[in-house]
């Protein structure tokens, strides 16, 4: 396996190997934490996913006649990889993403979670068969895998988000190409070589480093079957619009902005808590990151002082030190964007509680960094209520009953995860049945489902018909064929000019 390593270029893996590719453009990867470029990212051209593709669709025949048991036996050993290598991994993703360590180590167990439901794969292709469903007539479904299929995915989960879906793809059956983010791209090469270490046939997993130039090859290419997508809302219109048009399977999940429901009636120590971590673990770059807390009757004047307190004291510094609560920001372009939040939300009104802006790290002062930011008063007309930040800024809306909670919620463009913190079982039965968000925590501030039970949001957080990973997943990656038998024993003589019916 190819060491990680500063300096060294990074390029794409095609075919069972690591090759440079065809391309002359190359792009800055950087370390978040000092600010220093650390490696050079070799951008790829449509020739280079020309060469995935095909080195894909020529390994497709053989793997996918390949019996699902030995296919997850392959998973098998991936997941025995993993779980070795896990550390080793998880240090990659801090070293290019910014986030802490222990959160990087939990990503990767998050990635390892859908393997080992990969692994399962067997049961899960099972189809249905109903004897005598007419006279002599037999019938029964089987699903069966589509082709080469892609995925494409973001910077803030390098290893979690890109284990969704390839596990469950190849063990399915199908072949696959990831075009993995610009930002952090090493984890993606790293799992390559675990890949073909476990005994994965050469041109059945594939990753092609990229950016624009290489979405557009995928979602245009007329042997790629199916794209999967993790994003922002406007890049997953346009994925889902031009792969639909190009004929694809198309499974895209947008942006967010999470509420958090704070009851009169929760317990205020867990529930700080509870905002503390979901809005600035990982510096607030996850799509299920809390970036609203919903405070209702007088409990915003009990928590939000705590609040404040909390933000003021986080331990902000390289997420390679132990004690660090909150890393960098992956770039310095999104460094800017965020911050560039804060002072709008402060024009348009908002009380600014905590500015975590202008912040140094000392030793690491040319990096990425910003502290927490902490808003009350804020109004859902504010664009900082309104837009994705994706950065760790979180806004206060004081509303005076359960109902106008609700009410806002469902009102909002984006449907991804919600929560509510309460004592009382019939607002939490309440909740979970009118909100309309795909995910929802009642006292979990993060509901991320097990790899089991499948992710995705509701209204402009998903384009497609299905969810991410479990069963949802294994549908997306299958396509169902049903078959009708008959001997001819059993065939009555002349020709019948009806519809067939059971009889």
């Amino acid at each position: 396996m190819q060491a990680f390593s500063d300096n060294a270029d990074v390029g794409h893996f095609i075919h069972g190997q690591r090759v440079d590719g065809t391309g002359t453009r190359s792009q800055a990867i950087f370390n978040p934490a000092t600010g220093a470029r650390a490696r050079k990212l070799l951008l790829g051209e449509t020739a280079d996913v020309e060469a995935a593709v095909a080195s894909a669709k020529a390994a497709f025949p053989k793997w996918a006649d390949t019996p699902p048991i030995r296919r997850a036996r392959v998973m098998l050993r991936f997941l025995e990889l993993m779980n070795r290598h896990r550390d080793e991994l998880a240090a990659i993703i801090t070293a290019e993403h910014g986030k802490v360590f222990s959160d990087a180590q939990g990503e990767v167990s998050r990635g390892i979670d859908v393997i080992e439901f990969a692994c399962g794969i067997p049961q899960l292709l099972k189809g249905d068969y109903t004897e005598q469903v007419s006279t002599g007539i037999d019938n029964w479904t089987m699903r069966q895998p589509l082709g080469v299929v892609a995925g494409i995915t973001p910077f803030n989960f390098p290893c979690m988000v890109p284990c969704w879906m390839f596990p469950v793809a190849i063990a399915a059956g199908n072949t696959f190409i990831l075009k993995p983010s610009e930002r952090d791209p090493s984890a993606s090469l790293f799992m390559a070589d675990l890949l073909k270490q476990a005994g994965l046939p050469d041109g059945v997993f594939n990753v092609v480093q990229g950016d624009k130039v290489v979405v557009d090859a995928l979602l245009t290419h007329p042997d790629v079957r199916a794209i999967s997508f993790v994003g922002s809302t406007p890049i997953a219109n346009y994925i889902y619009e031009t792969g639909a048009k190009h004929g694809k399977r198309v499974q895209a999940l947008g942006g967010a902005k999470n509420h958090m429901v704070v009851m009169p009636d929760a317990d205020l120590d867990k529930a700080v808590d509870a905002l503390i971590g979901a809005a600035y673990g990982s510096a607030g770059e996850r799509c299920m990151a809390i970036s609203v807390a919903l405070l209702v009757g007088d409990v915003a004047d009990k928590i939000v002082p705590r609040l404040a307190e909390r933000a003021r004291n986080l331990i902000v510094k390289n997420g390679m030190e132990a004690d660090a609560e909150m890393g960098p920001i992956v770039t310095r372009q999104a460094l800017e964007r965020i911050e560039g939040y804060i002072a709008e939300g402060a024009k348009e009104g908002a009380t600014l509680v905590v500015d975590g802006r202008g912040l140094r790290v000392p030793g690491h002062e040319d990096g990425f960094f910003t502290g927490g930011t902490l808003f009350d008063h804020v109004t859902p007309e504010m664009r900082i209520y309104k837009e994705e930040i994706f950065g760790p800024v979180l806004a206060c809306v004081r509303v005076k009953d359960f109902s106008e909670a609700v009410e806002l919620i469902n009102a909002h463009e984006f449907g991804n995860g919600v929560a509510c913190f309460t004592s009382d079982g019939h607002v939490a039965r309440e909740f979970g049945r009118r909100i309309e968000v795909g995910m929802v925590g009642i006292n979990v501030p993060i509901p991320v489902p097990m790899a089991w039970h499948g992710f995705g949001g509701w209204k402009r957080s998903l384009f497609g018909d299905t969810h991410a990973y479990g069963e949802e997943g294994v549908r997306f990656y299958t396509k169902q064929k049903s078959i009708m038998q008959r001997w001819s024993e059993s065939i009555e003589k002349g020709a019948e000019f009806a519809m067939p019916t059971a009889k």
